[in-house]
């Protein structure tokens, strides 16, 4: 080498520096690569994305391969640096820790820090073509690469990291939730909210949806005749529980779509509308919505009685509840939490804290109560009087209306206000 002309000398150094840098940026694009949009190529037939997968599929491998090369260039254009330095200075002691300064700049400059940055921000531009390369330069290497990686398996194993066993790309529920937060440019925050839903379905019971055991609308078999044709016509509902004086007891649901065309027949009695009677449905409070949704499809109804481990009924939950939990307002327009003009929400207290959290993005905590009122009591310990502005769990509030037995309706204040409140607290 010592016989070599300065332009080869240069030339080749030049070229080292090249494949160096193309050593260095490529391993940052491959490492960097999305793996999910990977993944969505491969689907596509994209012929780099597939080359680039399999490659991907064996990281030790793929990462021997490249710091073999990669040490091999830098070594080789240190080398070449030196025999420069020994020529132009043969006198100079200093010459070869000066090459070695000025090649360490260089190589920092050319072959590391541009190469890895425009890797980071652009991983595609140079991790698909790579992959062309680094596959066939793989087969040739593979000898020196599986003697390499034999020794790196060996040393990773005593710090109990399995190679194979870690090569897996996943990410967990609060991860996907994270990715979807941050698509705003892709989709509206109405559908990102939906999303969060369907993500939360497995820790939410249809106890936390249900509708009370104290609003449930029925039929009671013990009233007058004219009062449940009376009650019949002017239901809202579609479905109504019928019981004898107690929800408790409850003999079946009445579909009112079967019955309104009989109301006015001569011979219409009790027995006529217990024969129309649809075998209830009973739901233990624990399960998981996503796992009551499958069961109304499978036995093809719409409505259910939650009971507790006693078998005693708390409350009524339907498919179209179900459905809300997922959708939201995209159903019906919340009227149980109004947003004021002053930033306020002024909230029915027997919305669930479920359904509060999804409307305005707060946190309040689900773990506990499941409605608004019965969280204010848990924090009180007491029912509260109306006028009374309490700080809950961070969110402050006025009671503005409540009875004997529960607060009805809330005004939660802008956060602003919440210092004053602390006065009155």
């Amino acid at each position: 080498m010592n016989d070599m002309p300065f332009s080869m000398l240069f030339g080749m150094l030049a070229v080292m520096l090249i494949l160096s840098a193309f050593f260095s940026g490529s391993e940052t694009s491959l490492m960097t690569l999305n793996r999910y949009r990977l993944k969505h190529l491969v689907k596509l037939k994209h012929k780099g994305a597939i080359k680039t997968h399999v490659l991907l599929q064996q990281p030790d491998r793929l990462l021997g391969l490249i710091l073999l090369c990669n040490n091999f260039v830098n070594n080789f254009a240190s080398s070449i640096a030196t025999v420069i330095a020994i020529k132009l200075y043969a006198d100079e002691e200093s010459s070869v820790a000066i090459a070695a300064a000025l090649l360490t700049i260089v190589m920092l400059i050319f072959s590391e820090v541009t190469p890895k940055t425009l890797a980071t921000i652009k991983p595609e531009l140079l991790a698909f073509p790579a992959a062309w390369i680094y596959t066939p330069l793989l087969r040739v290497l593979y000898p020196i690469v599986w003697f390499i990686n034999l020794f790196v398996n060996l040393l990773l194993k005593l710090v109990r990291v399995d190679v194979k066993k870690n090569n897996t790309y996943t990410i967990n529920k609060e991860e996907l939730k994270t990715i979807i937060a941050e698509t705003d440019s892709l989709m509206s925050q109405r559908y990102q909210k939906m999303l969060m839903s369907i993500l939360d379905l497995e820790t939410a019971t249809v106890e936390d949806i249900m509708t009370p055991r104290n609003e449930i609308v029925g039929i009671d078999l013990e009233a007058p005749l004219e009062t449940i044709i009376d009650q019949i016509k002017n239901s809202p509902h579609t479905r109504m529980p019928v019981y004898k004086k107690s929800i408790d007891r409850v003999i079946g649901f009445l579909y009112l779509r079967k019955v309104l065309l009989l109301l006015n027949m001569d011979d219409f009695d009790k027995h006529t509308l217990i024969s129309l009677l649809v075998k209830p449905s009973f739901i233990p409070e624990s399960t998981p919505v996503h796992a009551q949704m499958v069961r109304f499809k499978d036995e093809k109804i719409r409505v259910g009685l939650v009971v507790d481990e006693y078998g005693d009924v708390q409350g009524l939950v339907t498919m179209d509840d179900l459905l809300q939990e997922i959708v939201g307002e995209l159903i019906t327009e919340d009227v149980t939490a109004r947003k004021q003009s002053d930033g306020s929400y002024l909230v029915d207290a027997n919305i669930t804290i479920r359904e509060l959290n999804r409307v305005t993005q707060w946190a309040l905590p689900t773990e506990g109560p499941k409605t608004l009122n019965g969280l204010i009591i848990e924090f009180m310990e007491t029912i509260p009087d109306a006028g009374i502005s309490i700080k809950l769990h961070d969110y402050p509030l006025e009671i503005i209306k409540c009875d004997e037995h529960a607060v009805k309706l809330v005004k939660f204040l802008p956060q602003k206000q919440s210092k004053v409140l602390k006065k009155h607290t």
